[in-house]
């Protein structure tokens, strides 16, 4: 977007920025959001014990390949998404996400060997991309400077309690009916309405991003503020240091919620859980995390980013130690608690922090990077979390994963600088 389109998108009485202003289409978004997160909370309790029970995969490491599709497939999806929302649109993107999640639930329930199940996990990892991209990007472009911390964590909240039902919802299907194919039928009503409501209802929010890139104009006096796709790769990834601080910690979140992903199902069931414990225990973590977004995003617009994202991350490495150490179902519910809290506190937090130092006209694409490396974490957490578990047992492998989640906070505290209030940044030279 040129800053003669911001400027002629600026020029329409219609546009107005914040949450009450376009509650409508917000709201509807977030509902969007809420069945982008239950698609892939389909896969939540069932796969992992699809891939022992049903396809008979004995290597922790092979069991959690599909994750690793899953995030390599998300992290370059997102990477793009938001170049793609640019050039045409945000709704258009946002469709096509739809139509890509059309397939998944029956490969999932027909699939007849394992590599038909990454297939799926490959065009889930595109959903996610475009799908939860874009409405994020649609959500800040809304909500305006105003309210970015609050927009995102009912943008997130929305998203993993959905994820939270999802999984409790497939874990009941599943032990009453079993693993495939009934939790899936699921999936095929999801996909359905989800591009139903997107085609039908969605509007358009690139005005939004005109009109708040004119204001920028007007007090930044930067009337060139606009980067080239490697200007804001490299500017998200290593020149700023709070962008960069920001991008690891996204990476490592998500590093060990792919191995919560993999491992806990078959932690809990090697312990002896019945399959709809199982479930519950692994939907506390992604409910309380997405409730609990609901009041952090909100908190992080009056006491500033930094330190929720630092203190998130040591609050979940204490929940994956308890979980690790601990014996026993409440324990267990208690660490899921602890581990979903502290996600909530890091996860919206850090998409605030994106959106307070990108300019307007190239938010969207430092929203792809950021989610590139963020989503390139399930890969990570999946292969490393494989690897330990084979070698050393899946205790130890959580045990390693909360220790990285806690550097990571520490990595936080040291190089990223408190975003809230602070003005975007410039063009900058390659």
């Amino acid at each position: 977007m040129t800053a003669t389109a911001a400027a002629r998108g600026a020029e329409s009485p219609a546009v107005r920025l914040g949450l009450r202003e376009n509650l409508p289409q917000f709201a509807l978004l977030v509902l969007i959001n809420a069945l982008v997160g239950a698609t892939v909370g389909q896969e939540r309790t069932v796969l992992p014990l699809l891939a022992e029970d049903v396809f008979g995969l004995e290597a922790y490491s092979a069991m959690l390949s599909f994750i690793a599709v899953f995030g390599v497939s998300k992290a370059i999806t997102n990477l793009f998404a938001g170049a793609l929302g640019d050039r045409f649109g945000r709704k258009p993107v946002l469709v096509a996400g739809w139509l890509v999640a059309l397939p998944v639930p029956f490969l999932l329930m027909w699939a007849p060997t394992w590599g038909w199940v990454l297939v799926a996990n490959a065009l889930l990892g595109i959903n996610q991309g475009l799908t939860w991209s874009l409405t994020v990007i649609m959500k800040i472009d809304l909500a305006g400077p105003a309210r970015r911390g609050l927009a995102m964590g009912l943008n997130e909240g929305a998203g993993y309690g959905a994820v939270a039902v999802a999984a409790w919802v497939t874990g009941w299907i599943a032990s009453e009916y079993g693993l495939r194919p009934e939790p899936f039928y699921f999936g095929v009503v999801l996909a359905i309405v989800g591009l139903g409501l997107s085609a039908l209802f969605v509007r358009e929010t690139t005005g939004h991003v005109a009109h708040e890139a004119a204001s920028h104009q007007t007090r930044d006096g930067h009337p060139g503020d606009d980067l080239t796709f490697r200007q804001v790769f490299a500017t998200s990834t290593w020149r700023n240091r709070s962008l960069s601080a920001t991008s690891q910690a996204g990476l490592v979140n998500n590093l060990n919620e792919g191995m919560a992903w993999g491992l806990f199902p078959l932690f809990f069931a090697a312990a002896g859980l019945s399959v709809g414990r199982i479930g519950l225990v692994i939907a506390i973590a992604p409910a309380v995390w997405g409730v609990g977004q609901l009041f952090t995003g909100a908190l992080s617009d009056r006491v500033g980013r930094k330190w929720l994202i630092a203190g998130g991350q040591w609050t979940e490495a204490t929940g994956l130690l308890l979980i690790a150490l601990g014996d026993g179902f409440w324990v267990w519910a208690a660490g899921s608690a602890i581990f979903g809290a502290g996600t909530a506190m890091a996860y919206p937090t850090l998409i605030a922090a994106i959106g307070d130092i990108a300019h307007p006209i190239w938010r969207a694409r430092a929203v792809g990077v950021y989610r590139l490396w963020r989503d390139l974490g399930f890969a990570v957490g999946a292969v490393l979390s494989g690897v330990l578990a084979d070698a050393a047992g899946i205790s130890f492998a959580i045990v390693v994963v909360a220790a990285v989640t806690a550097v990571s906070g520490a990595d936080v505290a040291i190089r990223m600088r408190e975003t809230l209030h602070r003005p975007p940044l410039p063009a900058t030279p390659a």
